[in-house]
């Protein structure tokens, strides 16, 4: 075996749980506001990259839209963890064709893994590790073993500056609603929810056009 998980407790990871179904079926709040982000209108879904992928749930979302998401974690507990519940997920009667057609993932540093998507992203989607404002029994369990697992972000600037290269319309960046922009470059527009913040930067082709 390649790679094990360590004793320690670790977050689960399911594509048919409860939550995931009811988000799938009604959406919400917060999933309309990243199908703002990414750009979905009438009869345009567009090729996502997560390159963040973590738990995987913002990809799920994305994929329940009917965009084409491939994630890239760089975790390898994660990824063995994720891999797990993609294979799992495409068994299933309602979602698994879904699964198959809409979600995929590779392991790896995304700086490298990005240019090696076998599609061409419109949109490519960061949610880079943040400090909460003040520890917190509000922060999810899973929340918080997922950062203990993978650790900051510190080149999250640097993946942002790459992935503006890489993306043919725009990079979304989630953020904590009360979070400075990431590596302090400002955002061409931004889509707010309560708790957090979809920055959108625009592509120099997206840019050039308006």
């Amino acid at each position: 075996m390649a790679h094990t998980i360590p004793s320690i407790p670790y977050p689960v990871i399911d594509f048919l749980s409860g939550e995931r179904t009811y988000r799938r079926k009604y959406g919400h709040a917060g999933g309309e506001a990243i199908g703002r982000a990414v750009g979905i209108k009438r009869g345009y879904r567009p090729n996502v990259i997560d390159a963040t992928a973590g738990l995987g749930r913002d990809a799920f979302v994305l994929a329940t839209m009917g965009c084409c998401v491939h994630m890239i974690e760089r975790s390898a507990v994660i990824a063995r963890l994720l891999d797990g519940a993609l294979s799992r997920a495409a068994k299933d009667e309602t979602i698994g064709s879904l699964i198959q057609e809409k979600l995929s993932l590779t392991y790896g540093d995304s700086r490298k893994a990005m240019w090696l998507v076998p599609f061409n992203p419109e949109v490519i989607y960061l949610d880079p590790m943040y400090p909460p404002k003040q520890k917190s029994a509000l922060v999810k369990k899973d929340i918080r073993l997922l950062q203990q697992i993978v650790g900051p972000d510190h080149d999250a600037a640097e993946l942002l500056l790459l992935a503006r290269k890489i993306a043919t319309n725009r990079v979304v960046i989630k953020r904590p609603a009360y979070a400075e922009f990431l590596g302090h470059i400002k955002p061409h527009t931004s889509v707010k929810t309560r708790k957090h913040r979809f920055d959108i930067y625009l592509t120099s082709a997206k840019s050039a056009s308006h």
